[in-house]
């Protein structure tokens, strides 16, 4: 049994080169998939700008009885987007270091958006698997937010155990998962270096507000969204359908980020406005 409750999470480096695109998305160079192991139990994935413009950014990580993948992406296709293909090979590698029986894998969602919940069918027909709806109604009812939109949910992968709370603004259904392990606050498309779409914007200034309240008391590695959207010159961002995107920055954020994305609502006020600032764009959707 791997010990993931015995010590504090310190931050390792993340300077990770992601797939970025290509100058002509019909003569792609990417992978499909990029897998980067952050340790020997998390892997982050990136999805080919030239498969969907979306790029979206995905988790995997192990548990001593189950893994679980955090979005399956914007594509359905397993020949175009072959996830379940990935996520096998990393799962037998895993159980190949670390033999067991009866090895599960669970499937979440940050968000029901397309880009975030296309890849589900690759994993409808796949033994020992369990995929949880996206949309409010399964994700609400699975979590316990139906019952207590206030609760911190727990996600036992035995003996790493997620926190999850509901953080709704950007969508409805949108959750956010902290891993006490690697210390990162999976924020979905709540908070990244990007335009930070908000569907209802009293929502998204209780999810900010919760946020930092939640981060203040854990140890926080970094603030990990799941697109990189913006430019490495401060307030830029690349057009909207880009699929080449060569100067991004890290997609790691800070909970001090988090505080700039709360003065950055005090500025605008009472009257939600489309605004750029230094690593995000606030993006009311009226």
């Amino acid at each position: 049994m791997i010990d993931f409750a015995g010590a504090t999470a310190q931050p390792r480096a993340l300077d990770v080169r992601w797939i970025h695109g290509s100058p002509s998305a019909k003569h792609n160079t990417d992978e499909d998939i990029q897998i980067y192991a952050y340790d020997e139990h998390t892997v982050i994935l990136r999805q080919n700008m030239a498969v969907n413009y979306e790029a979206p950014f995905l988790f995997l990580l192990f548990g001593n009885a189950r893994a679980v993948l955090i979005d399956t992406g914007a594509t359905a296709s397993a020949e175009f987007f072959p996830l379940r293909r990935v996520v096998d090979e990393l799962i037998e590698g895993w159980l190949a270091r670390n033999p067991r029986q009866g090895y599960q894998l669970l499937v979440l969602h940050t968000h029901s958006h397309g880009d975030h919940v296309a890849g589900d069918g690759q994993f409808t027909d796949r033994p020992d698997t369990t995929v949880v709806g996206a949309d409010l109604d399964a994700a609400w009812k699975y979590f316990g937010f139906n019952e207590d939109p206030d609760a911190v949910a727990p996600v036992d992968l035995g003996g790493r155990v997620l926190e999850c709370l509901a953080t709704p603004g950007h969508h409805e259904a949108a959750v956010t998962f902290y891993d006490p392990w690697t210390g990162f606050l999976l924020t979905g498309d709540t908070v990244y270096p990007g335009r930070l779409y908000i569907q209802n914007w009293s929502d998204f200034i209780r999810s900010i507000d919760r946020l930092i309240e939640f981060a203040d008391r854990r140890p926080v590695t970094y603030v990990l969204g799941c697109h990189v959207e913006m430019t490495t010159e401060p307030g830029v961002d690349y057009p909207i359908r880009a699929t080449y995107q060569p100067d991004e920055p890290p997609l790691q954020m800070t909970t001090g980020q988090l505080r700039e994305i709360r003065a950055a609502i005090d500025e605008i006020g009472d009257q939600p406005e489309r605004r750029a600032f230094p690593s995000f764009v606030l993006w009311p959707i009226v």
